[in-house]
């Protein structure tokens, strides 16, 4: 390649992509914007893309600049939506998020939808001021829709870090052998040795409590993971359960 070419080459993109500006003026290339607010990457192609529909659907003839306002509301509703939805995610995810770890009540959960959904509505609301007014309802129509959609998904993943989740697969086996253990022990010491119906009452109940404890073992033996995890969450609610007066009398 020609030294000269490179040159000038360089010189070409040093004054189109110029942020600066030389000798004191003011720079070439700035941010795109739209009504004064300025787009990122992704808006940008969203506008692009709008136009090229636009101009696919006339043909060769030049847009009216009602055709040019409805293309520019379209992917302005369009880029409001996403940035709404992102900054829904973006607060739900600080709360029940994948890399959350704390369990929150449905109600704490719930306030926090709630001011999520009015900040993401309201940044919707900035964005998408102009055009027409049934097309910027459909479009916070589907923001609406999008948040609840993903209220759900966030609902699902709280839920599954709930501590007392699943405890009832170990605690109505024990609960069942418990009972059985004490009816035993009472038809033993109330009822007499040659009384054939405590007898029969007291074996029946002594295999109800052994074939829940080999249950149990088999069970721990299969699923010793789970059972990690069911320890661990046991002692996340005794926790939760210990640390809910004291913050009531701090309170």
């Amino acid at each position: 390649i020609e030294p000269l070419f490179m040159s000038l080459l360089d010189r070409y993109c040093q004054r189109v992509f110029d942020t600066i500006g030389g000798d004191g003026g003011a720079p070439r290339l700035g941010p795109k914007t739209v009504r004064g607010r300025e787009l990122s990457a992704v808006e940008l192609g969203t506008y692009i893309k709008s136009y090229a529909q636009m101009f696919e659907e006339i043909g060769a003839h030049f847009p009216k600049a009602e055709t040019m306002l409805e293309a520019t509301s379209k992917a302005n509703n369009a880029n409001a939506i996403n940035a709404s939805a992102e900054k829904y995610t973006e607060m739900m995810n600080m709360v029940a998020g994948p890399n959350a770890t704390d369990y929150h009540q449905r109600d704490v959960l719930n306030t926090k939808h709630n001011e999520a959904n009015r900040l993401a509505l309201k940044a919707f609301e900035d964005m998408a001021n102009f055009g027409s007014r049934k097309a910027i309802d459909e479009a916070r129509m589907k923001v609406m829709q999008k948040i609840a959609k993903d209220y759900e998904v966030f609902v699902s993943l709280n839920d599954g870090r709930n501590p007392l989740l699943g405890m009832e697969t170990y605690l109505l086996p024990m609960l069942v052998a418990g009972i059985s253990f004490i009816l035993r022990w009472i038809a033993d010491f109330t009822c007499s040795s040659w009384s054939q119906t405590c007898r029969a009452s007291s074996d029946l109940l002594s295999h109800i409590y052994m074939v829940v404890f080999f249950f149990l073992v088999i069970v721990a033996s299969t699923k010793a993971k789970q059972i990690s995890e069911f320890l661990e969450r046991g002692k996340a609610a005794y926790r939760m359960l210990t640390d809910a007066p004291s913050k009531q009398k701090r309170d």
